[in-house]
């Protein structure tokens, strides 16, 4: 035979509010910002029921707790949309790869150069790729020359996070943006 399921209990989320509050005594600051001192958590209900609001504790780990008396809807909504703010202001910072061969044209090259600085004053990272095919392996000095070339090229605008290294059949190096 099966037991019955267990109901489970909703998470709460945000502060402790109202029934919520476990603590005998609260630190109370009032609707208007007027700190009342220590209070029993009853009465400090009493007096957040008198006004129509709500009793939210903002710092619960406090001793006493410090409650304040507010609109719960309203304080979570603000939390809500200052979050929301925070995630909008933060750049996701990408590695952008630009590949490059060891006998590259001049042009080509400067084509090239032009992205690494549009990407770098966007501020994301840049992997500059170097690879080699057949014969090109024997002269893997010429690539290294070329990357240390794209380096100074862009000394005031980045600095190195990692210097040019093998892997294999390619050489790779990461510059950041200032």
């Amino acid at each position: 035979m099966r037991r019955p399921m267990r109901p489970v209990q909703p998470q709460k989320d945000g502060p402790p509010a109202n029934e919520d509050i476990t603590s005998a005594d609260v630190q109370l600051i009032d609707a208007e910002g007027e700190n009342h001192g220590t209070v029993p958590t009853s009465q400090a209900m009493e007096m957040a029921r008198e006004a129509g609001l709500d009793l939210v504790a903002i710092s619960p780990n406090a001793n006493p707790p410090v409650c304040k008396i507010l609109d719960l809807g309203k304080f979570k909504y603000a939390a809500q949309k200052k979050a929301a703010e925070a995630r909008k202001k933060q750049k996701v910072i990408e590695v952008k790869e630009i590949k490059l061969r060891p006998n590259i044209d001049k042009h080509d090259y400067e084509v090239k150069m032009r992205s690494v600085v549009k990407f770098l004053e966007e501020g994301d990272k840049v992997k500059v790729t170097m690879r080699f095919r057949g014969r090109e392996m024997a002269h893997q000095d010429i690539g290294l020359q070329l990357l240390n070339k794209v380096r100074d090229e862009m000394e005031e605008l980045s600095k190195v996070e990692s210097s040019p290294r093998s892997e294999g059949r390619q050489m790779v190096m990461i510059i950041a943006p200032r």
